[in-house]
């Protein structure tokens, strides 16, 4: 819907200057091309720029309340506002505007800061309090919507983007090096850190209260929490789950589609934005529809038959883009600007060209399948973990790793994707000797906290892997840098119905069979969607959206490409080991070498993406 941003002087001794702010608003105008709007005071001040899409005469921000003693900016949308609107009218409250984010403030009125789960949405919001002098922070349940933060000098700083922090003067860039092994280590980042050592994400299900310099809560309120094994007993059968999830996936739908602009939809060919669409086209039989899909010039990621076919099954008047190899290059440059850090896939281009096709066509507002997998045991690793506790129950080879896994995940026959021991080779021989030296007592992440692994205790093997997909894949990277951040680089909206608070907790009561019947991957989804989607959508083997890696790049023996890992250049920066770089280009640039995504790392898009990340933020 927007960008936000903002300053709190905690001093109190009025040091913000206008200034600040314009200058962060000029960094957020791709979030939000439609209006631009601030208020400032010498003690705190918000900013926002406006992607107009519901009320769209009359819902600028910033909102004030009916005497003017709350303050809202919010990005984002409250999907269940009307039901909100009409309860708090008969509570007394008066809105002035028609758009959704109002809720926020008479909510904050009627409720103090406990009215967050009475949401069903993405948002992040800032709420000032004048009469408390209290500035008061949320993030949505499962981090759809960014907020980053930075407490410098007396001063607490925010927006929805990084750039934005960055553009205030008091703000010093210098890498966080744990942020760098969380890359290397898992999907993505993870918890509250950034590439930045001063500036942190608010995690998701977070809120944040700030009073002054020595009041600064951060407080849960909200998590996926799944029963204990045995803890409870499952008395419904099979039909029942597929009711109720079928009934939850329509209201999810049904209220992601509220909006005052067409609603478009992103096809990838797979059951799950399918089921999207077909909802879609279900509860708007009458309204034109648009699609829009990524094919890849490489057959054996060509997904375009399954594509066409969801989009003919609901008449959707469909834009497929052709992804070349040269697409990579064209925007490997954007995507890293606007994901703010080094990238481990090249497919974030692959977002940026599927958030183009919806902006030429005039789409403000895309629905998308994104955020089933995790619920459904829908990846590869929950087949994995069947399968290798059925053959061998005892600990792993490595008694080291059988320590490692029981120190961060409380279970030693645990592993979440690769070896720990073996990844932590890999670091120590592509980091430069400077980071070695100091590796085992400051850079390594598995040092501090990865995730609440009490959550995991007991749990059923397929919950506790869901888990830890939500936390390490899900929300700072799948619905981040490559959902938000590369969506709204074009000033696109990404909802996503599966990722709805009200079917996440439904799924946590799921029995775990249900999700992995024998070894078939999201079973109840599939019987769902019976009736519902073509069959041949229903049956088709899993099929992961990636493009192409570090390999092609090199091969097309481009100029800046090729500056990046110059080996003076890694030498002089830092930051790897220029002889370990040396031997990469080698191996990848090798006849019939071939990485195998996402089993392998692709190391050297790693270090590629890291030097355009080093020269987009002007650091050393």
């Amino acid at each position: 819907m927007c960008g936000i941003c903002g300053i709190l002087d905690l001093k109190k001794e009025k040091r913000i200057k206008k200034g600040s702010v314009i200058q962060m608003i000029s960094k957020l105008l791709h979030r939000g091309p439609d209006a631009v709007n601030h208020f400032y005071t010498g003690n705190m001040t918000f900013g926002f720029t406006r992607l107009s899409i519901i009320d769209l005469e009359g819902g600028i921000q910033p909102i004030f309340n009916e005497d003017n003693s709350i303050i809202l900016v919010c990005n984002g949308e409250i999907f269940n506002f009307i039901e909100l609107r009409k309860d708090l009218i008969l509570k007394g409250h008066h809105f002035k505007t028609r758009t959704d984010v109002e809720v926020l403030i008479h909510l904050y009125e009627e409720y103090g800061f406990d009215f967050l789960n009475k949401l069903n949405g993405q948002f992040a919001f800032a709420i000032f309090d004048f009469k408390k002098n209290c500035l008061f922070c949320a993030r949505d349940h499962f981090g759809i919507i960014p907020f980053f933060y930075s407490i410098t000098n007396g001063f607490f700083i925010f927006a929805s983007e990084i750039k934005a922090i960055l553009a205030h003067p008091d703000i010093k860039k210098e890498i966080d090096l744990v942020a760098l092994d969380q890359i290397l280590t898992f999907p993505g980042l993870i918890g509250s850190r950034t590439m930045f050592k001063n500036i942190k994400s608010l995690e998701n299900g977070h809120y944040m209260v700030i009073k002054n310099v020595n009041h600064i809560d951060d407080v849960e309120y909200w998590d996926v929490v799944y029963p204990k094994e045995g803890e409870v007993e499952y008395q419904w059968g099979e039909d029942f789950y597929m009711d109720r999830l079928d009934e939850l996936i329509t209201n999810s739908v049904k209220l992601r589609l509220r909006a005052d602009v067409p609603v478009g939809l992103y096809i990838s060919g797979g059951i799950d934005s399918t089921i999207v669409s077909a909802k879609t086209r279900d509860l708007t039989p009458s309204e034109r529809r648009y699609s829009f899909s990524i094919d890849f010039e490489d057959k054996d990621k060509s997904e375009s038959k399954f594509q066409r076919i969801a989009a003919d099954y609901i008449k959707s008047n469909h834009s497929e883009k052709i992804f070349y190899h040269s697409d990579i290059n064209d925007r490997l440059k954007k995507a890293v600007y606007h994901s703010e850090y080094p990238l481990k896939e090249t497919y974030n281009t692959a977002s940026l060209a599927l958030s183009e096709a919806a902006r030429a066509k005039n789409i403000k507002v895309v629905l998308s399948g994104e955020g089933a997998d995790e619920w459904f045991a829908g990846y590869p690793g929950y087949k994995f973990d069947k399968f290798n506790r059925m053959v061998r129950k005892k600990k792993n080879d490595s008694p080291g790793l059988s320590d490692l896994n029981k120190r961060i995940w409380g279970d030693e026959t645990f592993n979440f994707e690769m070896n720990l021991t073996n990844v932590r080779k890999m670091k120590k021989e592509l980091y430069s000797k400077s980071l070695v030296d100091h590796f085992d007592e400051d850079i390594d992440c598995l040092k501090y906290k990865i995730v609440n692994k009490h959550r995991l205790q007991g749990l059923n093997l397929i919950h506790k892997r869901s888990y830890l997909d939500y936390k390490l894949r899900l929300v700072n990277h799948l619905i981040a840098d490559h959902g938000d951040r590369m969506a709204y680089a074009n000033s696109v909206e990404v909802r996503y119905p599966f990722l709805d608070k009200d079917l996440v907790e439904f799924m946590s009561t799921v029995p775990a069979d249900l999700k992995l019947k024998e070894f078939e991957e999201k079973y109840l989804l599939k019987k769902v969607a019976k009736g519902i989607i073509p069959e041949c959508i229903i049956h088709r083997e899993k099929f992961a959206f990636h493009s192409s890696g570090s390999p092609q790049l090199l091969k097309r023996n481009l100029e800046y490409i090729n500056d990046l890992i110059n080996y003076e250049k890694i030498k002089h920066q830092g930051f790897f080991n220029p002889e370990t770089i040396e031997k990469l280009k080698k191996e990848y640039t090798a006849e019939n070498f071939h990485l195998n995504i996402p089993y392998e790392m692709d190391l050297l898009i790693i270090v590629i993406t890291f030097g355009i990340f080093l020269n987009e933020f002007e650091i050393l």
